[in-house]
């Protein structure tokens, strides 16, 4: 397939806006990881109109897809974990075009994984975990047994990839394969939960108190970006801690996170008078 997409790959490193293309073949074991076509044709650009650009292509009984995304859609691909299949893409990859070795420096720093952007992906897995894990302890209570279970499976697997992440790694498609050899006991709870031939109810109530000690051992590695940036001022409001640059990541998880920390006491609720009778400012304090 390189030969043939040699053309049009060609003429996209012709422009100056061109950083890096590479190509992404593999068999069939691997073809998932191509969302079923035979190569990627992965090309990445300083800038453009739109973040994500695709066209696919036929030759034979082959096809192709080529995807021209901007270096910001890659940075945040890359800090959200929102598109596991990129870091497969930029490892595995064959490199056809490199401006001043663009795509080696981003393999050395996915690589080395900073440990100032390993503390922020573990915050933003943590608050994804505690959003699932509360939202499925709730249900469990209110006796919603199925959508508890499948907000249990989405915890464990937050669970899972902040492990990952903690041991200095970058979760991949085969998440699981990676957590078998590193964290055991959390393959043990997710085998347990969907394996078990015990009542979906006695499952998941078993799993939430085994979850309950292994959230709690991480939640001081988990929050430590979060209360780094807390400790900046000495109080908070709710809309300044949502607006801040480092924070606008957590998105949606952001407040149960807060909600989280109040009531394990690692931030506390600082209330002051407002002119309306009875009501009370809520502010945020380390």
């Amino acid at each position: 397939m390189e030969d043939i997409l040699r053309p049009i790959y060609q003429e996209r490193a012709s422009q100056l806006n061109t950083l890096g293309v590479l190509i992404v073949e593999g068999n069939e074991k691997t073809i998932s990881n191509r969302d079923t076509f035979d190569a990627i044709l992965l090309i990445i650009v300083e800038n453009a109109d739109t973040p994500i650009f695709v066209k696919h292509y036929t030759f034979e009984d082959k096809k192709a897809s080529m995807q021209i995304i901007t270096k910001q859609q890659l940075d945040q691909w890359i800090l959200m974990g929102s598109n596991r299949k990129i870091f497969d893409w930029l490892y595995s990859g064959k490199v056809l075009f490199d401006r001043n070795e663009y795509i080696g420096n981003l393999r050395d720093k996915l690589n080395e994984f900073p440990f100032k952007d390993r503390k922020l992906k573990m915050g933003l897995e943590f608050a994804k975990l505690i959003r699932r894990y509360t939202d499925g302890k709730t249900l469990f209570e209110n006796q919603n047994y199925f959508d508890a279970y499948n907000n249990v499976v989405h915890s464990l697997h937050h669970l899972a990839r902040l492990s990952v992440i903690e041991n200095g790694f970058h979760p991949e498609v085969t998440l699981w394969n990676q957590i078998r050899h590193m964290e055991p006991e959390i393959m043990k709870l997710y085998e347990e939960l969907v394996q078990s031939h015990e009542p979906l109810e006695k499952r998941l109530e078993l799993l939430f108190l085994a979850s309950e000690f292994l959230i709690h051992s991480r939640t001081k590695a988990g929050v430590g970006h979060l209360l780094e940036v807390l400790a900046e001022q000495s109080v908070w409001t709710i809309q300044e801690i949502i607006q801040h640059k480092e924070l606008r990541h957590y998105s949606v998880d952001l407040v149960i996170l807060l909600e989280y920390l109040i009531d394990k006491g690692f931030i506390k609720v600082i209330s002051e008078e407002t002119k309306g009778k009875g009501i009370k400012h809520r502010y945020y304090s380390l």
